[in-house]
């Protein structure tokens, strides 16, 4: 359409890191399916949902989070990559993105730590398994959610050497598969996240107390894993930017470690927050994780995705034209509906995203039809 050929809107301006460029700035954020089984395989639902959101027209999408052994699973519906059978099953689906649409893939790997072993998120969620159970580690010896979730053993120095070379040895299975944007798992109150947060590491060790002690293990590993992942390919890292809790991390904190992990390799710090303790009160609202993504991009001078209640369009290019951060990740808006960014586009009157050969006829009608409705209304 005419209106095209304007300046195009930020979301749409393409974005280089590395060796890679994304087509535009919108982002399918890792979202746990918990839709595999005792495998760790990427089956049909999963090229099924990656596929159809790659088709909605974001530049990069996230596949949820990934263990990289069994024992670093959240439940057993999780997705893994630590065997010959999972690489396989995740390279066919990055094949079918690559050749069918024009998104970037990318995978996050993680370890549940204490928030390990238990059962799928909706039964309701972090309780632990009552059969089949297998031992959980963490920074420090404490539960998750005390009184109910199973007690975790302290992470020893063997222990981080063992999670450090399943990480290594997952990145390069993913590189293998074809992934072209790695991100580390290192928010929530998983394994990572429990070392970085005053409320979980109560070591008294070279790894625990200060925040350059509690910071050691993590950039270890990330490190590591710089070194094996191809170096023109970006690697992001998940932050939970605070904890919502007196005493814990705090947006000072984290602006401190997204320096530190950005000095050792890491490209890009995805900024969400809490999870780390049951005791949180988080301030929800709409773009609520912005101000620390903002924050971090600014003032410690490293590039972030903005995520969390993000749902409209004119949002988006707001967060990027003003500098608040690189990319914004959406999440439940693209899952309850894949034709999300084409219909946001649509309802500004402005196209800008490509179709997909077979859909093209439909898809020009419903531009059409989507920019008569927001100019009569």
């Amino acid at each position: 359409m005419a209106e095209n050929a304007a300046a195009p809107l930020p979301l749409l301006t393409p974005f280089r890191l590395r060796g890679l460029t994304l087509k535009n700035r919108v982002v399918l954020s890792p979202t746990m399916l918990q839709a595999a089984d005792d495998s760790g395989l990427m089956g049909e639902f999963h090229r099924v949902h990656l596929g159809s959101r790659a088709m909605s027209g974001v530049g990069l999408l996230i596949a949820e989070m990934t263990a990289v052994s069994p024992q670093a699973r959240m439940t057993r519906k999780d997705l893994g990559l630590w065997n010959d059978q999972q690489q396989a099953a995740l390279a066919g689906v990055v094949d079918f993105v690559h050749r069918y649409t024009g998104a970037k893939f990318g995978l996050q790997l993680g370890h549940a730590g204490r928030r390990g072993a238990v059962q799928p998120g909706w039964t309701p969620a972090d309780r632990p398994l009552t059969e089949g159970a297998w031992p959980l580690l963490s920074a420090s010896a404490l539960p998750y959610l005390p009184g109910v979730s199973a007690l975790p053993a302290e992470l020893d120095r063997a222990g981080m050497d063992a999670v450090r070379d399943d990480f290594v040895a997952a990145a390069q299975r993913a590189a293998r598969a074809g992934v072209d944007w790695l991100e580390l798992q290192a928010g929530h109150g998983f394994l990572l996240s429990s070392f970085l947060s005053p409320l979980s590491n109560l070591r008294s060790d070279g790894y625990g107390g200060s925040l350059e002690a509690r910071l050691r293990f993590p950039l270890e590993l990330a490190a590591a894993v710089r070194a094996v992942w191809p170096a023109e390919r970006p690697l992001s890292l998940r932050l939970s930017a605070t904890d919502w809790v007196e005493g814990g991390t705090t947006v000072d904190d984290a602006i401190e470690m997204a320096r530190r992990f950005h000095a050792v390799g890491v490209d890009l710090i995805d900024v969400s927050t809490g999870e780390v303790s049951p005791a949180q009160r988080p301030v929800y609202g709409r773009m609520y994780q912005t101000p620390m993504a903002d924050r971090i991009r600014n003032e410690g001078g490293v590039p972030t995705i903005a995520v969390g209640a993000i749902s409209e369009a004119d949002q988006i290019n707001g967060v990027i034209a003003s500098g608040r951060a690189d990319l914004c990740a959406v999440g439940r808006p693209l899952m309850a509906d894949p034709g999300w960014l084409h219909r946001e586009l649509a309802g500004l009157g402005r196209g800008g995203l490509d179709w997909h050969p077979a859909y093209e006829m439909a898809g020009q009608q419903f531009e059409r039809a989507l920019a008569r409705n927001t100019q009569k209304a």
